[in-house]
């Protein structure tokens, strides 16, 4: 072989040479590349994927808790909720004929009693009694459950509740000559306080409306036993079948 031809062999030997380095440090560099790019993509994934949980987890809590008052049967499997509005005249009579009777019930654990608050009244008519009887309630709640339903049922009374266009329970001096009926909270200092400041428990009342107001309930009062609606008239027969052994106020005193 020639020097020259042995030359070229050389050449080209060193040219297939970096060719094929050339190709190796490419394969690394893409190699390296996609684990790079891989590892983006996972923790991409991941913030993606706590992002979207957070998003959940904010989603679940700013769509409204189910709120309501548990007023007695806490442990029991069935369920009566009572959607009410504190100025609506057609709740303080059915709370009149019917509510000493839901609470027995209650009482006795056949059924948890939950009571739910709207504004309603307020909202189409104007004033702001719905709003601040709740809160007074919240107050009430706050002191304890029995404080709640007896001013609950006081408020509903045949003495104390105002005609639907008189937006009494607006004027916390009047929310607290009612709750003067009431043991747990005639001269609760604390109690009075909260109610006079015209602002304590206001968060509670509000959370309470908007949740009232998430069930969709188009008029007052409105029951439901299991999350199925009953109408009013058909409530003794719904407690009868869940044994309760109670009649309406009113229907009593007629059998004596």
């Amino acid at each position: 072989m020639s020097k020259r031809n042995s030359q070229e062999a050389k050449r080209q030997a060193r040219e297939r040479l970096r060719v094929e380095r050339e190709k190796q440090a490419k394969k690394e560099r893409t190699r390296r590349q996609l684990l790079v790019a891989g590892s983006v993509v996972g923790v991409l994934a991941l913030v993606t994927g706590v992002g979207v949980g957070v998003a959940k987890m904010n989603e679940k809590e700013s769509s409204g808790a189910d709120m309501a008052v548990t007023t007695g049967g806490g442990k029991a499997k069935k369920t009566i909720d009572v959607y009410e509005d504190l100025r609506c005249p057609a709740c303080a009579q059915m709370e009149q004929a019917m509510g000493e009777a839901l609470q027995k019930g209650a009482d006795e654990g056949k059924y948890k009693l939950r009571i739910h608050l709207g504004s309603i009244i307020d909202d189409n008519m104007g004033g702001k009694g719905s709003k601040n009887a709740a809160r007074a309630l919240g107050a009430a709640k706050a002191v304890s459950v029995k404080a709640f339903t007896e001013y609950h049922k006081v408020l509903y009374s045949k003495e104390f509740h105002p005609p639907e266009q008189e937006d009494k329970f607006a004027d916390n001096k009047y929310l607290l000559k009612v709750s003067d009926e009431v043991p747990e909270l005639k001269d609760n200092k604390k109690f009075e306080k909260a109610v006079k400041s015209g602002t304590k428990y206001e968060k509670w009342a509000k959370d309470m409306i908007a949740s009232f107001n998430g069930a969709e309930i188009q008029g007052t009062p409105t029951i439901k036993v299991d999350g199925k609606k009953t109408e009013p008239q058909d409530l003794v027969k719904e407690l009868k079948g869940m044994g309760v052994d109670v009649a309406p106020s009113g229907e009593g005193e007629k059998k004596k």
